[in-house]
């Protein structure tokens, strides 16, 4: 005599099992295969930049592949040459400090969103979300004139300033869906122990908000390093980004692939390596606070 009750869920057939093999199976393949698609251009790109002007124009880069001879430095040399490490440099000054700032304003106000009553918490915390929706570009003239009159147009402290102002409202906005979900046992425990505000903050919500955090800092990052509208805008000659020195040189020699390849791969490799480096956080950071 069988009974209808079981302890637990039935084991799943050979069948079955051979089924979600093969299901994971074509996943881990089209994953492998949009890899290889992303990275093609990756590859072509960096392979343009190791190879002199004359053999780009007259070879595809694939071609270069089995001739090793072909590679040089040369591009690299011409490129440092032409002034670019300042608008490295310029980019480093211009994103570090836009990301830091960025994270440190967010994560304080999307704590005190979470956590703290104060009257209309409610009501900023909408107007926050509003800002939003609000583009770039309906602010480009008015902030330009502001900039103008207190003296800092065309510095890096302006552009700086323009992009912790856009970036503020997604942060807090992600932080603080994330602050949110973490237990208020947790926050009730530290106060209970005689914890401030601060102290909560600084030793248990924040180190809990590692995943979000760093997903936050791989987007502003990547968006501050690959600006181009706002270093146009707002970034004169000695304080512009590699997005803007590659713009001027493609206005201004049109096809000189021997300084663009090199330049546009040196803009490539940092966000490559930094979203390598902490996509484990990243994939973390875009989950948290999406179900509860």
């Amino acid at each position: 005599m069988t009974t209808s009750t079981t302890l637990g869920a039935p084991p799943r057939s050979v069948a079955g099992r051979v089924v979600d093999r093969i299901g994971g199976g074509l996943v881990q393949a089209v994953l492998v295969l949009i890899g290889v698609f992303w990275l093609v251009p990756t590859l072509g790109l960096f392979v343009v930049s190791l190879r002199e002007e004359t053999a780009n124009n007259s070879t595809g880069w694939w071609t270069a592949l089995t001739k090793p001879a072909e590679f040089t430095l040369k591009s690299y040399s011409d490129l440092l040459a032409s002034g670019f490490t300042a608008s490295f440099w310029n980019t480093v000054f211009i994103t570090v400090p836009t990301t830091l700032l960025v994270i440190g304003i967010a994560a304080m106000a999307a704590y005190a969103f979470a956590w703290m009553e104060f009257p209309g918490r409610d009501a900023l915390f909408l107007v926050v979300v509003g800002l939003l929706v609000v583009p770039i570009q309906i602010a480009l003239i008015p902030i330009a004139k502001l900039y103008g009159t207190v003296g800092i147009f065309g510095s890096i402290a302006g552009v700086v300033l323009f992009h912790v102002a856009f970036g503020l409202p997604f942060a807090i906005f992600l932080l603080r869906n994330f602050f949110a979900g973490i237990p208020s046992s947790l926050l009730e425990a530290a106060r209970m122990d005689g914890a401030g505000e601060w102290k909560i903050f600084s030793t248990v919500v924040f180190p809990l908000a590692k995943p979000a955090v760093a997903s936050l800092g791989i987007f502003q990052f990547l968006w501050v390093w690959n600006d181009l509208l706002v270093a146009l805008v707002f970034a004169n000659t000695e304080n512009q980004p590699m997005t803007k020195a590659l713009q001027s040189q493609m206005r201004q020699f049109g096809t000189n692939v021997d300084i663009l390849a090199p330049g546009a791969f040196l803009s490539l490799i940092i966000p490559l390596i930094l979203f390598f480096a902490f996509q484990r956080y990243f994939v973390q950071g875009m989950m948290a606070g999406s179900v509860k």
